[in-house]
């Protein structure tokens, strides 16, 4: 083996890197403590949270969507377009929900899956934590969050029809 491999090897084979570079990467390696390591707030576990769960909620609505397409309900055609509705407006959360995480520094990774929860590692702002969801409160959440979105919908029907012409 070449003498400039031996050892670490990394720092004598590169004459590109500079002696500020070794350093910080060498301080990053030793598990020097950032400076901005704080944990995340409520808000941004909430986020976290929603990152998670609002994927989901979409694909539940978007299936249903397609089931009532197919169906021979009388008023399909009213059901169909509330679900692309809800489906806009929640692909549009998720969009909204991942940039806030994003301008945060927070990052969501699937880890594993289990019969009874799904795993998750999160980093925030260089803090890396996991979360583990159990199957039943993620249903129990994307629930909760249909319902808002059926609501707000419901709400905006009523007021568009109360509404004088």
């Amino acid at each position: 083996m070449s003498k400039k491999l031996e050892g670490n090897g990394l720092w004598e084979s590169s004459r590109m890197m500079l002696p500020q570079h070794k350093e910080q990467s060498m301080s990053s390696h030793q598990g020097a403590p950032s400076l901005n390591q704080e944990p995340p707030s409520r808000k941004e576990l909430e986020m976290i949270r929603d990152s998670i769960l609002l994927p989901m909620a979409l694909r539940m609505v978007e299936k249903i969507s397609v089931d009532v397409e197919r169906s021979s309900q009388t008023l399909k055609l009213m059901y169909a377009a509330a679900t692309k509705i809800l489906a806009i407006t929640i692909r549009e959360d998720v969009k909204k929900t991942k940039k806030a995480l994003l301008e945060r520094d927070i990052r969501v990774f699937d880890e594993a899956k289990d019969d009874a929860a799904l795993h998750y590692r999160y980093v925030c702002r260089g803090r890396e934590d996991r979360l583990i969801m159990t199957k039943e409160f993620m249903k129990a959440g994307i629930s909760v969050k249909i319902g808002h979105y059926v609501q707000g919908l419901v709400t905006l029907l009523q007021e568009a029809a109360t509404k004088p012409k």
